[in-house]
């Protein structure tokens, strides 16, 4: 958050299962067009957080076998644990004041008394956190007399069931929504409190999200039924809030333009982008780029030397592409390549996003622009596609 210099325009707080990732559409689609859009319009001076019940070790996972961009915070494990960065460095505040009226000891020797209780993976508990899976029927049973148990052993905790078959016990201090709002106290204190917040989410332990004072908020429309209920029971008719008809990311760009939160066309929906004719900023311009590079790969557009005069109009003659390794090349050299590589990657599920944009006028009209470029192909059939990443930077104007 070093890179902003005053307060957020936006600042996004999204679930990541079946909020901003989509399990059901393989090719990622709804979430390639909010990664677009973000990288375009909001990573220069808005604040991404992503707010999961995974671990870090599973969010990990998640991370590699989806086009996540990198979030500016992390809450992860049901709102204990609160990272900041690429780097994820933990907020020793938050930790400290988790700490009261919690004992681990306890909880998990109390839990080991109901039969009904089944451990989740050694990966899931954490400092603040014990997991359990439950069968729905038998929830509400347990989970009362589970919390009288701990009560009467001096603890304050807090009992979440989610999905139908998770069941977290956390200090009363914690949650998705205790963390939210810790962050917020945080930002203001540092006078960088965003001018708006949208949270977004789909299961139960994405609820209290919602309860944080002033935010905006979007239940995305394939939400689990114990959060649809809680909308009913308490946020029907509060207009801050939307249950989009849109699933996943695509419900959550649906929130941005429901609540004029800022730009909501992704570069993505702009289906003849490299003859977009306003230049918006260096960032805008890296994504459309990187857009017409996947679709020139794939085959989907037509080859044709009036796309590559046009991309060396609106580049720099002297404009160059560094790579990290410490290749430097002029960028219209780049697109001498690019046009004898016309869909290579035809029917390979290939795509491109960018992450990480930022950029800085180095001179009048020049811009050094720094970015890590990402690629995803399913190019060995029957292994899962894995995200290999490439930083690069260039100056353009």
């Amino acid at each position: 958050m070093d890179r902003l210099s005053g307060s957020a325009n936006l600042m996004i707080v999204s679930d990541l299962d079946l909020t901003m990732v989509d399990h059901d559409d393989p090719e990622n689609l709804a979430l390639l067009r909010f990664n677009a859009l973000w990288e375009a319009y909001y990573r220069q001076n808005s604040l991404l957080l992503f707010s999961t019940g995974r671990s870090p070790t599973i969010y990990g996972e998640l991370r590699n076998q989806k086009p996540l961009l990198t979030p500016d915070v992390t809450i992860m494990s049901v709102g204990t644990e609160i990272t900041y960065g690429e780097s994820m460095v933990p907020d020793d505040e938050w930790t400290q004041y988790l700490d009261h009226k919690w004992n681990r000891d306890i909880v998990v020797e109390e839990t080991a008394k109901f039969r009904e209780l089944v451990s989740q993976s050694d990966t899931e508990q954490r400092p603040h956190k014990v997991s359990f899976y439950l069968e729905k029927g038998k929830a509400s049973k347990v989970m009362q007399a589970l919390s009288n148990c701990l009560e009467k052993r001096g603890l304050d905790v807090k009992i979440i069931y989610s999905n139908g078959i998770a069941l977290d016990i956390l200090p009363q201090a914690a949650g998705k929504g205790r963390a939210l709002a810790f962050l917020l106290e945080k930002l203001k204190a540092d006078g960088l409190q965003p001018h708006n917040t949208l949270v977004c989410g789909d299961s139960g332990n994405d609820a209290e999200l919602f309860s944080v004072p002033e935010v905006y908020g979007v239940l995305v429309s394939n939400a689990q039924e114990e959060l649809v209920q809680w909308y009913a029971e308490n946020a029907r008719g509060n207009l801050q809030i939307l249950h989009a008809t849109e699933r996943c990311a695509a419900g959550i760009i649906q929130a941005i333009g429901n609540f004029s939160l800022g730009p909501h066309l992704s570069p993505r929906d702009v289906r003849d982008s490299v003859f977009h004719t306003k230049v918006l900023s260096p960032s805008h311009e890296v994504v459309m780029f990187y857009l017409f590079y996947e679709r020139w790969m794939r085959g989907e557009i037509e080859n044709s030397e009036q796309y590559m005069q046009y991309l060396k109009s609106v580049l720099h003659s002297t404009g160059n592409y560094v790579h990290p390794s410490g290749i430097d090349r002029p960028m219209h050299q780049i697109i001498d390549t690019l046009k004898m590589q016309f869909g290579e990657n035809q029917g390979l599920g290939f795509r491109v996003w960018v992450d990480r944009t930022s950029f800085a006028e180095i001179s009048l009209g020049s811009w050094l622009v720094k970015f890590d470029k990402w690629e995803l192909s399913d190019i060995l059939i029957d292994i899962p596609p894995q995200i290999d990443a490439v930083c690069q930077e260039a100056s353009i104007c």
